[in-house]
C-alpha cells in the first residue's frame, strides 16, 4: 500500500481521479464501503473548489496511525485567490460563485477532523482526516 499520493488538480478529470484514488486508498486501509464513499465525496468537494476558484492545485492523500487507529489524511492545497472570510465560507449556502455553498461545510460534516487555512492572494489549504472505526 502506498503511504502518500500527490495528485495534481486542474480539471474535472483530475477531480474524478482524486476521488477514485481516495476511495481506493480507503479500501486498502479497511474502511467500510460507506466510509469509502464519504471520503470520496469529501475529496470531490475540495477538489472541485480548487478547479473552480484557483484553477490548479493538488490533493495529497496519505495514511496515518494514531493511538491504534488507522486514518486517511486528505490535504487540498492551492495558490489561488484565497478565502477572505473563512467563517462565512463555512456557512451552508454561502457562495461567491453562485453555487449552492455546500462544498466546504459539507466536507467538514463528512470527515472527522477538518482544518482550513487561507490567505487572500496566496491560497488555501484544507486538511481533513477520517478515522476507521
Amino acid at each position: 500500500m502506498v503511504s502518500e499520493l500527490r495528485l495534481p488538480v486542474a480539471a474535472d478529470t483530475d477531480v474524478i481521479a482524486a476521488r477514485q484514488q481516495g476511495k481506493q486508498l480507503a479500501a486498502e486501509c479497511g474502511f467500510s464501503v460507506g466510509d469509502q464513499t464519504v471520503i470520496a465525496v469529501a475529496i470531490s468537494e475540495v477538489a472541485r473548489n480548487i478547479v473552480r476558484y484557483a484553477q490548479r492545485g493538488e490533493i495529497v492523500l496519505r495514511t496515518t496511525n494514531h493511538s491504534n487507529r488507522t486514518g486517511i489524511v486528505v490535504v487540498a492545497r492551492d495558490q489561488g485567490p484565497g478565502i477572505g472570510d473563512i467563517t462565512m465560507a463555512m456557512q451552508d449556502g454561502y457562495s461567491t460563485s453562485g453555487g449552492l455553498g455546500l462544498g466546504l461545510p459539507g466536507a467538514r460534516r463528512l470527515m472527522d477532523d477538518f482544518e482550513i487555512e487561507s490567505e487572500v492572494g496566496k491560497g488555501t489549504t484544507v486538511t481533513m482526516k477520517k478515522w476507521r472505526m
